[in-house]
């Protein structure tokens, strides 16, 4: 769960022209695990070869398909539409929460807006994204992560620090800086917090992304940079603390 819960408001604005077709019922299961979709909304010239295959799956997934002709040749009328849409939704003062499905940056302007507004909003695309709609989102989310790729919880029960680290290595000056800021008196630093700040940082950032589970199996994944260690919390559960290696020594 990630800031939001059941009872918030969620539209899905999804960007045919930029989305993709196979991962439609997985995006909609990610994002109702984060609150309560209430407007399925898929933009489109249906009339096109290329969208020809959508019908189907938007009619087993109850998405309303929203047509937009291509006025010109070359010109995105797509974007404007969706993005006309949003705008609609937010001073509707209906939903609390957008997930745009596309990987085009043309909606970089439109996720910024809806955060000014105080709505959260999820991106959701392939890792080819553009960095600049990936950082508008509060929570980006990778196609590549959901359905068959993403870790299983059989996977949580593996040895994850003997795993590779699978790219993890370039989430280590976050993790130092999340370090400086949240360590305790013994130089220790709670993963919790710690990995908010981690996303606080980068929206995109996704455990599975890096083969892992959880933000502890990541940092766990960087046994040669960071300790970790367990503190008894509050009853019976247990605080997982991580800190640079050079302060073990």
């Amino acid at each position: 769960m990630k800031d939001l819960d059941i009872h918030k408001k969620v539209a899905v604005l999804i960007d045919a022209d930029n989305a993709q077709l196979s991962k439609l019922n997985v995006i909609l299961d990610e994002i109702s695990a984060h609150g309560h979709v209430l407007i399925k909304r898929a933009y489109g010239d249906w009339s096109i070869d290329s969208l020809k295959n959508w019908k189907k799956p938007l009619n087993e997934l109850a998405i309303q398909p929203i047509q937009q002709f291509a006025y010109t040749t070359g010109k995105n009328s797509t974007d404007a539409s969706m993005i006309i849409d949003a705008m609609d939704l937010l001073y509707s003062e209906r939903i609390d929460a957008f997930a745009l499905v596309s990987s085009d940056s043309d909606f970089t302007k439109l996720a910024s807006r809806l955060r000014e507004s105080e709505k959260f909003v999820f991106g959701v695309g392939e890792k080819k994204t553009p960095v600049s709609f990936r950082n508008a989102c509060d929570d980006f989310i990778f196609t590549e992560n959901l359905g068959a790729g993403q870790v299983s919880k059989n996977d949580e029960n593996k040895d994850s620090v003997t795993s590779p680290s699978n790219g993890a290595e370039e989430l280590i000056p976050a993790l130092l800086k999340a370090w400086e800021l949240y360590q305790n008196d013994d130089g220790w630093v709670n993963v919790g917090p710690a990995g908010s700040f981690l996303k606080r940082a980068k929206p995109d950032f996704d455990p599975r992304t890096y083969g892992a589970a959880k933000v502890t199996d990541v940092i766990a994944n960087l046994s040669t940079v960071f300790d970790m260690t367990k503190q008894k919390g509050k009853g019976t559960t247990q605080v997982i603390l991580y800190r640079p290696k050079i302060l073990g020594n």
